[in-house]
């Protein structure tokens, strides 16, 4: 395969596998995090951490290089992490490579029975805050509601949940719209048959541009669906959500948007300066290393303004733009494998950027001659 077709589909196929709030409605609760309120997540109750993890790579060992000899680490991840106010995990029943397909959601189901047994002070408390989104793949032989429902029924056996606990968000991991439009109807009809019979707490969607996002808000609503979120990706490197409008028909439906891969794959995490030689050095193995060898070259200029306004407010890269996201009133939801990371993600909350300092990352990201590839299957 020629280098550049090879690189098209890599581009494509790693989102496809992927990650002032005030105008879209944050709500008063008290929040664990310091400076931070909970983010309303449908019209049942439900809220959110303005910023989750997300469990990609538990599982995964093509491109994330998963061993289960590291699951303990994992555990004491999700531990951190809840200790420090994160209330929202994502999932998804895809998760996990080979025979694997699926362990996200049991380690997550896993872990979070640990943790409440665990002994912790508040452990009780602060686990029963604690809010899974599963993602359920739109696999082709899922073409009714009761497939899409059995779906769901093995992804509640996973996460250790019972038929009346159900979860607490279920997603449509992404559209059939631009490749299987005959497929849609089900899917759809399973979100509400899931949400109707209690399963769900709430449903959402993952990878709906605006005009679906539309068209499923109006179909659910036929039979008093709400709508709750609307995953994609979204980053300093992949801004279609802003350009497409798709964040201002979230505001007009009541609908989260949320955000995974904010830090386009790893590009963004602050291993990267834009000087060629020490980028080499540091590329990842496998697929990504390919793709980001591709982006790195026009890169320095972002990434000069991201550690110039990192060291203006003391905050790492990866900080910096984490809370660009939250900015444009996105909830991210951020990988992490070690308590590090947990910690790291954590510092890019409770404070906000000025004004002058996301319109100076903006025309920085606007500048970048090649950014994320948008997942194959995003919609209009």
């Amino acid at each position: 395969m020629p280098k550049a077709s090879l690189t098209a589909v890599i581009s494509c196929i790693l989102p496809m596998l992927s990650y002032s709030w005030g105008s879209f409605g944050l709500g008063s609760q008290p929040s664990l995090l310091k400076g931070e309120k909970m983010v309303p997540l449908g019209p049942d109750g439900l809220s959110i951490s303005p910023m989750g993890i997300g469990t990609w790579s538990w599982g995964n060992k093509l491109l994330w290089g998963y061993d289960e000899a590291n699951d303990a680490e994992l555990q004491k991840t999700f531990d951190a992490a809840v200790d420090g106010g994160i209330t929202f995990f994502d999932t998804g029943d895809s998760y996990g490579t080979g025979r694997l397909e699926g362990r996200a959601e049991l380690l997550l189901g896993q872990f979070q029975s640990a943790y409440l047994s665990s002994g912790r002070k508040l452990a009780a408390d602060r686990s029963k805050r604690v809010v899974i989104g599963t993602k359920l793949a739109t696999y082709p032989w899922r073409l009714t509601a009761n497939s899409l429902e059995s779906a769901l029924r093995s992804s509640l056996t996973r996460l250790g949940r019972s038929e009346e606990e159900g979860v607490e968000l279920m997603q449509l991991h992404w559209s059939a719209a631009n490749y299987a439009p005959w497929q849609e109807p089900g899917l759809r009809a399973g979100l509400a048959q899931c949400y109707s019979k209690g399963l769900a707490k709430g449903v959402g969607a993952s990878n709906y541009g605006p005009t679906q996002l539309r068209s499923l808000h109006a179909d659910l609503a036929q039979t008093n669906v709400p709508l709750a979120s609307n995953q994609v990706q979204f980053s300093l490197l992949s801004r279609q959500p802003l350009t497409s409008g798709l964040l201002d028909t979230c505001r007009e439906l009541g609908v989260v948007p949320i955000g995974y891969s904010p830090l386009a794959l790893g590009l963004l995490s602050g291993r990267f300066s834009g000087d060629e030689a020490s980028d080499l050095a540091n590329l990842p193995a496998g697929p990504r290393g390919v793709l980001f060898k591709q982006i790195l070259p026009g890169l320095k200029p972002l990434l000069s303004t991201l550690n110039s306004v990192a060291a203006t407010r003391r905050k790492t890269v990866a900080q910096v733009a984490i809370n660009w996201c939250v900015c444009k009133g996105v909830v991210p939801i951020v990988g992490a494998n070690t308590v590090v990371q947990v910690e790291e993600n954590l510092g890019a909350l409770g404070w906000r950027l000025t004004g002058d300092q996301v319109r100076e990352l903006d025309a920085a990201a606007e500048a970048v001659p090649r950014g994320a590839t948008q997942n194959i299957f995003q919609t209009s």
